[in-house]
């Protein structure tokens, strides 16, 4: 079927569309088919670069609409009525990007088969780079191509302008494109595979660590930040709790140059002005925020790279020089030397760093236990990660366990909460796992009521040990266990007369990870006797 043709089917769908739900996944199928020959890592930042253009065009047009309203109440005369409606702090003043006519969502969809799409498109992101100092450098020039088809590029057009993102209830254009975006994103993740996991994590795992860490307000932090998705559900905690976005300073940092663009654009649709550096880096090799003290990290950074700019006289080793060959360590240190004095932090990793002996990595997670800095280990279901089959698990660092007022009050120095979470979740459809809000809120419930938080105390919530799901161990206990951080070993089993194949082959793989961990440890000690025997008779 040709573009056109299959453009103009889904504009007949989308005419009946009644929801944002429905909308997005015409959006998706359609834009899918239209792909072309575009790969999936080029067509998302050619359909994400279009879906904010679209955002910033209906923001400024309601901005326009409701300055009108207001010129027309204030007795503005008709003949200067335009000269008002083109003031452009007027829009600024309201955190609205200035849109130039010819770069206006209406003005393109007006134009697109009479003129080159391409160039059209081409020249609305230049000018709205030029007009708003925000976006310098961030907006896709990419639309000129001669891999692109004009057809097609006229036809995702007409599809993102009869979508009708305005008009729905009482929700504003803003909200239904920040849910496509975000929409858009995890699908572009799930089509490409492995890579995917660079830029996207999973929903209910960000929304898993924001519910644990509770950044109220302060500053955030996330030094692998991808497309994100990190702040942009710390900005939805705050507003969910009757705050602010502007309660929160965002900072981060991306190594790839596409996916810092998909982030810039991403904050900028949910309404977050967020500090991310003037250009994408290698946080490693130069960090862009070298003097941040930051309230809350949230980082989800790649699991156990090999190749990475290690320096072993970087003076964030503090607990001891991470390995060439696997990078966990490095991002833990460098997510500890970034908190402040009472700062909190959550990150994903792989299961393995719970009990690696490898290459000194042991003694550095000895360092970080016997530092008291680790407060809670949780051991995460399988399949939530589509881009991985790397089985992971979320560190949860503090600065400070001791009675602090406010929204943490109980003493936990000398102990860690594990939490064994590797039963919950649900399939969302045959390959993909998520953690349901009853499975968040359990796991959340038990880390604030462990922590002895107000919002723990509201709820009534009372910590006390639940055999094969959660268990405050003192840190003597985790020294008795070798350091070894695998929730598995230490919350037990839950008492059934007969146990399911699948917590069988639970801990079969808690008890094979244990094995490997043992031998790692027998031959750093082997390694170690040999070297002294070979001082003794050197």
């Amino acid at each position: 079927m040709p573009p056109a043709k299959r453009a103009a089917d889904a504009q007949a769908e989308l005419f009946s569309a009644s929801t944002p739900k429905e909308i997005r996944d015409l959006l998706w199928k359609t834009a899918d088919k239209l792909r072309g020959s575009l790969d999936a890592a080029q067509y998302k930042e050619f359909v994400l670069g279009l879906i904010f253009l679209k955002y910033v065009s209906d923001a400024f047009e309601e901005r326009r609409t409701d300055l009108a309203k207001e010129l027309a109440e204030d007795g503005i005369a008709e003949e200067r009525l335009e000269e008002f409606l083109e003031d452009k702090d007027e829009y600024t003043g309201h955190n609205v990007f200035w849109v130039p006519e010819e770069a206006r969502w209406s003005w393109i969809a007006a134009h697109a088969k009479s003129q080159k799409p391409g160039e059209l498109l081409n020249d609305a992101m230049d000018k709205i780079m030029k007009e708003n100092a925000a976006l310098t450098g961030v907006l896709p020039k990419i639309y000129n191509s001669s891999s692109v088809d004009e057809k097609i590029l006229t036809g995702l057009i007409d599809l993102i302008s009869d979508a009708r993102f305005s008009g729905r209830g009482d929700r504003p254009a803003q909200d239904v494109l920040g849910e496509t975006y975000e929409y858009f994103l995890g699908n572009f993740a799930r089509a490409e595979g492995k890579k995917g996991g660079e830029f996207y994590t999973p929903g209910s795992v960000v929304r898993l660590l924001v519910e644990i860490l509770e950044p109220y307000e302060g500053r955030v932090y996330d030094p692998a930040c991808g497309s994100g998705g990190m702040f942009v559900q710390a900005g939805k905690f705050v507003e969910a709790h009757a705050g602010n976005k502007a309660d929160i300073s965002v900072f981060g940092q991306e190594l790839n140059e596409r996916t810092w663009r998909l982030a810039k654009m991403n904050l900028a649709i949910h309404g977050i002005d967020g500090n991310l550096a003037a250009r994408w880096g290698d946080t490693f090799a130069d960090d862009k925020h070298p003097d941040l003290k930051a309230d809350f990290v949230l980082a989800n950074p790649p699991f156990n790279i090999k190749d990475w700019a290690r320096n072993e006289y970087d003076p964030r080793w503090k607990y001891g020089v991470p390995p060439r060959n696997n990078a966990n360590y490095a991002w833990l240190q460098h997510i500890i030397g970034k908190l402040g004095e009472r700062g909190t932090a959550g990150v994903v990793l792989a299961n393995g760093s719970t009990s690696d002996q490898q290459s000194g990595q042991g003694g550095i997670r000895k360092a970080l236990v016997d530092g008291d800095l680790v407060a809670c280990m949780v051991a995460l279901p399988s399949q939530l990660f589509r881009t991985t089959q790397i089985p992971a698990c979320l560190w949860f660092l503090a600065k400070d366990k001791t009675p602090q007022g406010g929204r943490r009050l109980a003493d936990r120095r000398g102990e860690i909460l594990f939490i064994d979470a590797r039963g919950m979740g649900e399939m969302a459809d045959r390959t993909e796992r998520v953690l349901t809000e009853a499975d968040i809120a359990k796991i959340a419930g038990a880390y604030h009521a462990w922590r002895g938080t107000v919002s723990a105390r509201e709820a009534g919530l009372v910590y006390a040990d639940e055999p094969g799901f959660c268990f405050s161990a003192e840190l003597e206990t985790v020294r008795s266990h070798g350091y070894v951080l695998t929730p598995g070993r230490y919350v037990g089993a839950v008492e059934t007369e007969e146990e399911a194949p699948e917590a069988i082959a639970e801990k079969i793989e808690t008890l094979t990870e244990d094995l490997y961990g043992l031998f790692d440890r027998s031959d750093e000690l082997a390694k170690a006797v040999r070297e002294q025997l070979g001082r003794i008779h050197g």
